[in-house]
């Protein structure tokens, strides 16, 4: 009983967040006359020398094209990510990842943009404890103040039947002598999935902290487009694996690393 309420909300939310997508679409579309609403695309190519989620170790040298559809408030995009180096079985071998997100401006420096990110592992099986796919709507505010962007956010696994905190800080210093600028942030985030394993009799819980701290230097190659290298540390801490009444296990594969990323994106 308890699965088939659960598999409706899931279904009822899903719909409600298309409905709501597609009513967005439809009202930009009526009023694009009168408000301007201007759209675009960014297709973006990055590789980076390490995947980490959420400070746990998916692969190594990773290459991570990605594709985002904006037009006035709302985003949809898909991201992909294809492992080239140390791959980690069963672990975003490949993996693409829906997203969207609808930015509402609540004053001049808050907006609230709620969103969902629709994750796929078509190479994994069940079987070898891994879920195909999982669900993951979330929330997030952005605040600016004194040039500093903080974005508290929300998220839960409808899969893995969880939730994640995370807050995010950035800021970016000028360098007008060269045409660019220092972009700088950091990621502090928490959860606990209770059901982070698959097809298992007893649930596994898997719980930790993560932290990122990064820099970024990007370069305006064109008008519409620009190429980016970023370093950053990220590590996952406080991580343990639980399943029934057996004694927590830590997680391994929550370990620091330095990440370098080289990207390059065009808007057209």
């Amino acid at each position: 009983m308890a699965g088939r309420v659960r598999k409706k909300v899931k279904k009822a939310l899903i719909f409600v967040v298309f409905t709501a997508i597609v009513s967005s679409l439809s009202a930009q579309e009526t009023s694009a006359g009168s408000l301007n609403t201007s759209s675009s695309w960014t297709l973006t190519a990055s590789t980076l020398s390490h995947y980490a989620f959420r400070g746990v170790r998916r692969g190594g040298l990773s290459f991570q094209p990605s594709l985002e559809y904006d037009t006035g408030k709302l985003g949809l995009g898909i991201w992909t990510n294809a492992p080239l180096k140390d791959k980690v079985a069963g672990q975003s071998d490949p993996e693409s990842d829906f997203y969207g997100y609808y930015a509402m401006e609540l004053t001049n420096t808050l907006t609230v943009a709620p969103g969902f990110t629709a994750y796929t592992y078509p190479g994994v099986k069940q079987c070898d404890g891994f879920y195909s796919a999982t669900f993951e709507p979330n929330i997030a505010l952005n605040y600016a103040i004194h040039g500093v962007r903080l974005t508290p956010k929300l998220y839960y696994d409808f899969q893995r039947k969880g939730p994640t905190a995370e807050l995010t800080a950035s800021f970016a210093v000028p360098l007008k002598d060269w045409g660019t600028e220092l972009d700088f942030n950091a990621t502090a985030g928490t959860y606990l999935w209770k059901d982070a394993v698959a097809g298992k009799n007893t649930a596994v819980k898997n719980w930790g902290d993560y932290y990122l701290a990064g820099v970024s230097l990007p370069y305006q190659v064109s008008k519409d487009s620009k190429v980016q290298i970023g370093w950053a540390y990220t590590t996952g801490s406080h991580n343990f694996l639980k399943q029934g009444t057996a004694g927590k296990i830590r997680n391994a594969a929550a370990i620091g690393r330095g990440v370098v990323t080289l990207s390059y994106s065009v808007t057209f």
